[in-house]
């Protein structure tokens, strides 16, 4: 899959947040992953009040879902987080999992507020787009 990334100097730096403006990808099979959560393989919701943590259980999750497709975290074009609304703000957990997991060529990525996700634990999920050949 080709893939390129461009951050033009007129918009913001969005790398020092683990993403980028833009993504270019040209490829012949486009993945979609439902959002991931932090729950393991029991639906048991890992650090119920570490955002930091719920990102990093997530993104793994991710990576084991592209796995299952035949995609790496290298493919992936597109996220969107959601964030519950009262920690929306707190954006440094974030930033560190998506630098973590995508610490080149960062996919584009939009952070949305909800009111609320599937359980009352939960304080992110991640949806992505990955394009592979």
């Amino acid at each position: 899959m080709a893939k390129s990334v461009i951050n033009p100097p007129e918009l913001f730096d969005s790398l020092q947040y683990g993403f980028s403006q833009i993504v270019v990808s040209q490829g012949t099979k486009t993945i979609h992953i439902s959002g991931q959560v932090a729950w393991d393989e029991n639906e048991q919701v890992i650090s119920k009040d570490d955002l930091r943590e719920q990102v990093f259980k997530s993104l793994e999750n991710l990576k084991t879902a592209l796995a299952c497709a035949g995609a790496t975290m290298k493919d992936v074009i597109s996220l969107r987080i959601y964030i519950v609304d009262s920690l929306i703000n707190e954006s440094k957990g974030v930033k560190e999992g998506l630098m973590a997991y995508f610490p080149e060529h960062p996919p584009a990525s939009t952070w949305i507020g909800v009111s609320g996700l599937a359980g009352d634990d939960l304080l992110v999920e991640i949806e992505a787009t990955a394009v592979i050949d």
